[in-house]
């Protein structure tokens, strides 16, 4: 059966249209309790979301699909995304779900899932959620004397602080240091800043006051130039730009100068193989990953391994492999001693670690490698797929050619939005330049 509602990252869209509409998500809630139903035992699933409005539409509509079938529903309001993964193992839930379109505007939402492990679903448990949302939902309907009940966690906040908190070695504090974090206007509004406080940083916050509109709007880490600007003006240390559910973060050094996850994965690989805490033998990274960070850590005896661009191809080659560290270009780093998907608090904690134990200033412990010149481009397309056009095959195969082995390209559709991603990289600037230029021009004009 094809596909209909899960797409790379659970199910997303504008709210109110086609697949984000209130209906859908109760009858999500009714497929995914009446899947994740197993025996007579009282049946739990978490409930968080960041801090859009329509986070309040979608929440009760869930919960009332879920409580249909059976399911106690905990609902513990804006928490970030890796706080659910947690929270599914804390609470020996049977299951976890994100309201959130992570970095998207406002007017996107989504809904995401976790397993009792506290892992994204597989594919084939998507599959047999939109089975069964495609068949009669009346059979997941419970008897009255079985419908479960939705209650509030007070503490969720607190479970996750202290959970975050735990992953800094013993005796390392913060004092001294200067921190800006901006929080998207997103989930971790509340929860990052107080981390970082509570650990012995001065914290400078931004991005900490939502009004459901707001959430990385001209902020966090799709837009960290504000961040930058203030980690100048006034003199810290370190800025930390998280997005709007807070897996995935954009760092910046005392000089405003951009750290991308990249460069974050090539110092916590480092550090942690010097330490003899790194496994698997090296690092998970994607198919984006700059070609600056594979000769560095082959260089040293540790292998990098490319999957597919999304974290969640990245955890299953680090489940597959033993690793421990992985990640996205993009700033999706998952540490996988601390957790089951990308946290970009607990991986700017790493950085922090490094900075108060080696002495360095950001500048220098986070420039890791110079990168080899990297050019990224998207071209938005209304439908159909612009890259089976012959103009679009013939111009990406001119640029391959001309390449020569001397570099990568790499075209690919967004799995969250209608864009084609173009990326090239090799040590001639200008060239790759020119050959991305021309690959967009070509999808454009078949667009």
């Amino acid at each position: 059966m094809s596909r209909s509602y899960f797409g790379t990252d659970g199910i997303r869209g504008r709210v109110n249209e086609g697949l984000m509409t209130p209906d859908i998500a109760m009858r999500v809630g009714l497929a995914a309790g009446r899947a994740f139903i197993r025996g007579e035992h009282v049946h739990r699933v978490v409930i968080g979301k960041d801090t859009r409005r329509s986070g309040y539409m979608f929440e009760p509509a869930l919960a009332a699909g879920f409580v249909a079938a059976g399911m106690d529903v905990i609902m513990v309001g804006p928490m970030p995304t890796p706080a659910i993964a947690m929270l599914v193992k804390s609470l020996r839930a049977d299951l976890g779900v994100m309201i959130s379109a992570s970095h998207n505007p406002h007017y996107d939402n989504g809904i995401k899932f976790f397993g009792p492990d506290g892992y994204k679903l597989s594919d084939e448990r998507e599959a047999e959620i939109e089975r069964l949302m495609k068949g009669d939902l009346d059979e997941a309907l419970v008897a009255p004397d079985r419908i479960g009940r939705a209650t509030r966690l007070e503490d969720a906040s607190g479970r996750y602080v202290e959970f975050a908190k735990a992953t800094v070695p013993n005796g390392v504090t913060f004092d001294g240091l200067k921190v800006v974090v901006d929080c998207a206007n997103g989930a971790a509004y509340k929860v990052a800043p107080m981390v970082l406080w509570e650990l012995g940083a001065e914290v400078i916050p931004m991005g900490v006051s939502p009004n459901g509109f707001n959430i990385n709007a001209d902020c966090g880490s799709t837009h960290p130039e504000a961040m930058c600007k203030r980690v100048v003006e006034e003199g810290a240390d370190l800025g930390i730009a998280l997005d709007g559910d807070a897996d995935r973060l954009i760092l910046c050094d005392e000089k405003g100068e951009i750290v991308d996850g990249d460069q974050v994965m090539a110092l916590i690989t480092r550090n942690w193989h010097r330490r003899g805490l790194l496994k698997g033998g090296g690092l998970v990274a994607t198919v984006m990953s700059n070609l600056g960070l594979e000769r560095l850590l082959t260089g040293e005896g540790i292998k990098l391994e490319r999957t597919k661009v999304g974290d969640r191809y990245v955890v299953e080659r680090m489940r597959s492999g033993g690793f421990n560290v992985g990640g996205e270009q993009s700033g999706h780093i998952v540490l996988s001693d601390f957790t089951t998907t990308g946290d970009g608090l607990i991986s700017a904690l790493q950085v922090l670690t490094e900075i108060r134990q080696s002495g360095l200033a950001a500048s220098e412990a986070c420039k890791q490698f110079e990168p080899v010149p990297q050019i990224l481009k998207n071209v938005r397309y209304a439908d159909g797929d612009p890259l089976l056009k012959e103009s679009v095959q013939a111009s990406i195969k001119a640029a391959e050619a001309e390449l020569n082995g001397a570099g990568r390209l790499l075209i690919r559709k967004s799995g969250t939005e209608p864009l084609i991603r173009v990326m090239a990289e090799g040590d001639d600037e200008g060239k790759i330049n020119r050959l991305v230029d021309q690959i967009c021009h070509e999808i454009e004009e078949a667009a």
